[in-house]
């Protein structure tokens, strides 16, 4: 068999109005064209082995396992290749169902088309139905496990991540047009001069002097105690001999975090130690050249975000952990852990994947564990010194019991900072009681911040924050498209076009018109 061509179709397409992403596979079966399945000696045992999920797929007969019933009865190839080209995608996490497999003009040449979501996956799995076919025909072992996990790394490198989709997903819900305009998260939504441009929850409103200072912890830091915000006691240090004079000023606990880090990267909490002051120093200045020392809080990680000067969510954070059971090592309860369907690779979920690395290995060795340590039943044990999701943390909805006064504080930090979307993180024991007195800190303030928690939290009521996002890029009133007047016929159409141009400028619009004298904007 020979792929000849593999085409993207975006859009309404001659297989379906509906269905505007499709893969159209120009397949030639060669040989196979005179094999169909119930002539080629253990094909359909060999391809039920390898994939046993494919008898979920109803096919022509209607019903679970007709799929098999025509593999069974004998069909060609082609249909074959696209069951398995949408069933990998689903098996990657990316559920599709629409397919349709039909001969050309050229006998043994077919139409292989079937839906995706992400364009790049979608062409892999073109490529790799046809060589898990050839595999199964021939007999031969075919690491299907690898090719799902291929596609898992192609959709999270090429996707929008949640909070840029969770945006896209509420425009295309208030019928707002969107471009991706490369492949990273920049998009535009509307046209014309009714656009409007972000980059994940950075709008073409948001003051780049206020992401700087929002990156400079230090700078924040200092703005947020002169407007008598409650922040953690610290410093900032730029070598080893500043690691001294940090432990003489704040005094153990301590915590140790990159002046310009985000999503939790070079952090190190609970130092109490001079030896361990010094690693978390190291481990931090990868990062970043500056490093803020803290004094350690206890308390609880929240998030709060605010939108448009409005506090719209709040989160309870939990870092990665594991319960034990009396039985099972930290190993053993990390790999059960990343079993709960919750969990998945990268943003593929709600939560994600729980990772050992140093930051795991450095907080076990603190209570004298190790991976093959077994903890009691019932203990928790934290494998992340950070709650971010993308290190596999858990988020908690408490946006309905945020005290009056912690709603007014945050909302006035969002105006210190000068951000539109803005994601503060607080430690407290609560945010029930004002932070002024139970003691919270506000611990930093994110530019672009992460919707997930938010959007999908693990418990609690799922927040649509997106919506307050498009309230503020299209406040009522305003619209996001271009409207267009088209003319057709036969003769006059040049003069129809002139003169509703004519009359549409001369009622104080800006008019742009074609027609065959040429495109003209106003004259």
């Amino acid at each position: 068999m020979k792929i000849e061509n593999i085409q993207v179709l975006r859009g309404p397409n001659i297989w379906s109005v509906s269905r505007k992403k499709l893969i159209q596979m120009r397949l030639n079966l060669e040989d196979m064209e005179d094999r169909p399945t119930n002539t080629i000696e253990g094909f359909y045992d060999r391809l039920e082995k390898l994939m046993p999920s494919l008898y979920t797929h109803r096919c022509s007969p209607g019903v679970e396992g007709g799929f098999f019933q025509r593999v069974i009865a004998g069909t060609w190839m082609g249909h074959v290749i696209e069951h398995i080209a949408l069933e990998i995608q689903s098996l990657a996490g990316m559920e599709t169902g629409f397919g349709r497999t039909r001969e050309t003009k050229t006998k043994g040449v077919y139409n292989v088309v079937f839906t995706y979501l992400e364009e790049k996956v979608g062409i892999f799995a073109a490529e790799s139905a046809v060589a898990i076919a050839d595999a199964v025909i021939n007999g031969e072992d075919y690491d299907l496990d690898r090719d799902i996990q291929k596609m898992r790394e192609i959709r999270e490198n090429t996707r929008l991540g949640p909070s840029t989709g969770s945006i896209v997903e509420e425009a295309i819900a208030r019928d707002i047009p969107w471009i991706r305009l490369n492949n990273q998260s920049l998009v535009q939504l509307g046209y014309g001069k009714n656009q409007v441009r972000f980059r994940a929850t950075m709008t073409e409103k948001t003051s780049s002097i206020a992401v700087d200072i929002a990156s400079n912890k230090d700078e924040t830091k200092r703005l947020l105690l002169e407007q008598a915000i409650p922040v953690a006691k610290g410093i900032t240090i730029s070598s080893l001999e500043g690691v001294d004079e940090a432990i003489r000023k704040v005094g153990f606990p301590l915590v140790f975090k990159p002046l310009d880090g985000n999503h939790g990267r070079g952090i190190s909490i609970n130092i109490r130690t001079r030896e361990d002051a010094v690693a978390a120093y190291e481990f931090a200045a990868k990062i970043s050249r500056r490093v803020i020392v803290e004094r350690f809080i206890t308390g609880y990680d929240f998030r709060v975000l605010v939108i448009d000067n409005k506090m719209v969510a709040a989160a309870l954070r939990d870092p990665a952990h594991v319960k034990g059971d009396g039985v099972s090592t930290i190993q053993q309860l990390i790999d059960k852990e990343n079993t709960d369907p919750r969990r998945g690779y990268g943003h593929e979920n709600v939560l994600t994947l729980i990772s050992i690395d140093r930051d795991t290995l450095d907080l076990l060795e603190k209570k004298g564990y190790t991976l093959e340590t077994v903890p009691k039943k019932g203990e928790k044990v934290f494998v992340k010194s950070t709650a971010n999701l993308s290190t596999g943390g858990t988020s908690v909805d408490v946006t309905d019991h945020v005290h009056p006064q912690n709603i007014f504080i945050c909302e006035r930090i969002s105006k210190i900072i000068g951000l539109d979307i803005c994601g503060i993180d607080i430690m407290a024991e609560n945010l029930t009681e004002p932070l002024t007195e139970n003691g919270g800190v506000v611990l930093e303030v994110n530019a672009a911040p992460g919707f997930r928690m938010h959007i999908a939290p693990s418990e609690g009521l799922p927040r649509n924050v997106a919506g307050h996002v498009i309230d503020m890029l299209y406040p009522p009133g305003k619209s996001a498209r271009i409207p267009i007047i088209s003319i057709t016929g036969t003769n006059g159409k040049t003069t129809t076009t002139r003169l509703i141009a004519h009359i549409v400028k001369n009622n104080g619009h800006r008019v742009g018109f074609t027609t065959s004298d040429g495109v003209y904007v106003q004259n």
